[in-house]
């Protein structure tokens, strides 16, 4: 009997890219698995409805928000382990909306580590993200790295980490902090790199559009971010931890449309597009993760190479097409 089987547990932000794959693996495992997602009167479950019938059947829904601390209690409560991984994530998005931010992201943890705390959960982690570090200021980056508020998005993830940390170091509540890097896969938006770059060449358009060339990101497959979710939050020693999950590798934009080329067989002129480049102030031109940590602590090592976890999400696009929007662009 796997250390998940009859366990109940609750994801928050379920309906997104990583949710959906982490309550899935959590299903597969034999957890008894609740999700927190947003509500929306067409009764649409994002990624959930993605997931094959056995699985779904599987998954108890509460829909509602982070932001209301009465509903967030409410999922909370009987759960042996909480997975928050609930956020407003679009850069762009946070220079026009920068409350919005701090109402979902900041204020929506705040009510997940106070249900958590009331509820006396076994282990909450808590979702952060690399882009905290901001641009590298030596790579790779360990956990020790500055905090850098690049954008509005960023500065409310660093608050949202630092009320984890401040609530494990006041009143003792159980969480680790899992910092993944630049995670993808199926089912990922196509705001994100590799699917804003596979569905232009899906759709054979005649010139491949981008923004800078130059970031350098990395580029960590979904299944292994997953895996890594799954191992912290059995990891007694994590407590009060950030930890990095990533790849340790790192891809420069340029590069990675080469092996995009290579995968599907075909080249295409690049053009760089002014609307596709980030506000020159927020770009984060290098991040490389240092996983030594959890390495340490729960034995972390990604599994999947860069080239097969590229063709796993060139198969998915390929299959789901009419989903996507080849003109919506990263940035």
């Amino acid at each position: 009997m796997g250390i998940w089987q009859g366990k109940k547990v609750l994801v928050t932000g379920a309906a997104g890219f990583i949710g959906s794959h982490l309550a899935e693996a959590l299903v597969r495992e034999g957890a008894s698995v609740r999700v927190l997602i947003r509500y929306n009167s067409a009764g649409r479950r994002g990624h959930l409805d993605d997931l094959a019938p056995e699985i779904a059947r599987n998954i108890e829904v509460f829909a509602s928000t982070v932001e209301d601390p009465f509903a967030v209690a409410k999922a909370v409560q009987g759960c042996d382990t909480v997975f928050h991984l609930a956020a407003l994530i679009g850069i762009p998005y946070s220079y026009v909306a920068p409350q919005h931010y701090v109402a979902t992201n900041v204020q929506g943890t705040v009510n997940v580590l106070e249900a958590c705390l009331r509820h006396g959960v076994r282990r909450l982690v808590h979702t952060s993200t690399s882009e905290t570090y901001g641009t590298a200021q030596y790579a790779p980056i360990d956990e020790k790295h500055p905090l850098v508020g690049q954008s509005p998005y960023s500065a409310s993830k660093i608050a949202a980490d630092q009320m984890a940390v401040a609530y494990h170091r006041s009143f003792e509540l159980p969480v680790a902090i899992l910092r993944p890097f630049n995670t993808f896969g199926p089912r990922q938006s196509a705001r994100a790199i590799v699917p804003t770059l596979m569905t232009q060449l899906l759709a054979n358009r005649p010139v491949l559009k981008v923004g800078s060339l130059a970031p350098k990101r990395d580029l960590n497959f979904v299944g292994d971010t997953v895996r890594g979710f799954l191992a912290i939050a059995q990891c007694d020693a994590a407590l009060g931890q950030v930890v990095n999950v990533g790849s340790g590798r790192t891809v420069s934009i340029g590069e990675l449309i080469e092996e995009i080329f290579t995968l599907c067989g075909r080249r295409v002129p690049i053009e760089q597009e002014e609307a596709r480049l980030r506000p020159e102030a927020s770009e984060v031109m290098l991040l490389l993760a240092d996983t030594r940590k959890a390495a340490e602590l729960f034995d972390y090592a990604p599994q999947t190479p860069l080239r097969e976890g590229l063709a796993q999400t060139w198969q998915y696009l390929e299959r789901h097409l009419d989903r996507y929007r080849p003109d919506t662009y990263a940035v």
